[in-house]
């Protein structure tokens, strides 16, 4: 039996460390693609070790470094704004959901598992957010959508409150004169960092990548999030590498077009994979319970 035991913790052991070869691999070739010189990837490929090493890349992006740090503010701004009041928005639906005695409960959740089955599509989506709400060129089309399309994190946190947080502790609560306020926020939320992390870490992972708002909605640059810019960026270096490529501009023709790409990726993943680790504590506990548990 010990034998037995041992032999499942190694292959447990071998198969994680598969799993996470899988994960690390692909961007440590992505870095090492950032570095390589444009030359060197049409020649040879791309390799884990640079055959020639060249910043030309991040030195064609940062040479629009004003460009780049005004879309990284904006993109921090709707990430932290819309991470923020997405959570509140959540839990506010969410908490009520997971309470047995809320009037219309069962009518709330199907409209709720309706949404996430089912949408209008992008053109009264469109519609809507530009001429009822009148968003467009603002900052807060970035924002919005975000914010209203939260049906499955809301089931999962409602999840998470009725599997972990006891009635009996509410009723408790409330025999001491407590508000459904002051329940929520002394009582419910303290327990519930598990869950208000992962979701977090859903909605911001979420506003940091999201660039669809941002082709529909925006089209003055100052309001270009960072993968709105790195994507129109990379979207100027394939017109000019075509066009020029085909008048036998060599010297444009060669522009770093591919080791521009893995940089912007760099460029665009690097502060989740730096924020990451942070919310780990919590994150798998949260998605276990409030996705496994019913």
């Amino acid at each position: 039996m010990k034998s037995d035991g041992r032999f499942l913790g190694l292959l447990s052991t071998i198969i994680m460390l598969l799993f996470a070869a899988a994960c690390i691999i692909p961007f440590i070739l992505l870095i090492s693609a950032s570095l390589t010189d444009q030359n060197a990837i049409v020649a040879h490929g791309y390799s884990f070790i640079p055959q020639k090493f060249s910043t030309d890349a991040y030195v064609y992006l940062f040479d629009r470094g004003s460009d780049i740090l005004r879309a990284y503010g904006v993109t921090v701004f709707v990430t932290v704004f819309g991470t923020v009041v997405g959570v509140i928005i959540t839990t506010l639906i969410a908490y009520p959901l997971s309470r047995s005695e809320t009037p219309y409960r069962g009518l709330f959740i199907f409209i709720i598992l309706f949404t996430m089955l089912f949408n209008g599509g992008l053109v009264p989506s469109y519609l809507v957010y530009t001429q009822l709400f009148d968003l467009k060129n603002t900052i807060w089309a970035l924002i919005v959508p975000g914010i209203l399309t939260n049906g499955y994190y809301m089931m999962m946190m409602r999840t998470f409150f009725q599997s972990t947080v006891p009635p009996a502790l509410i009723e408790s609560a409330q025999l001491d004169g407590a508000s459904e306020y002051r329940t929520l926020w002394s009582i419910v939320l303290p327990i519930s960092k598990p869950i208000l992390a992962a979701i977090g870490m859903f909605t911001a992972i979420y506003y940091w990548n999201d660039w669809q708002n941002g082709m529909v909605y925006i089209t003055k640059p100052e309001l270009f999030s960072i993968q709105n810019l790195l994507n129109r960026i990379m979207q100027d270096i394939q017109f000019i590498t075509t066009n020029l490529s085909s008048n036998s501009s060599q010297a444009m023709a060669q522009m770093p077009s591919d080791s521009v790409k893995m940089a912007m990726a760099v460029i665009g993943a690097l502060p989740i994979l730096i924020a990451y680790p942070f919310f780990q504590k919590y994150f798998i506990k949260g998605i276990v319970i409030g996705a496994v548990k019913g």
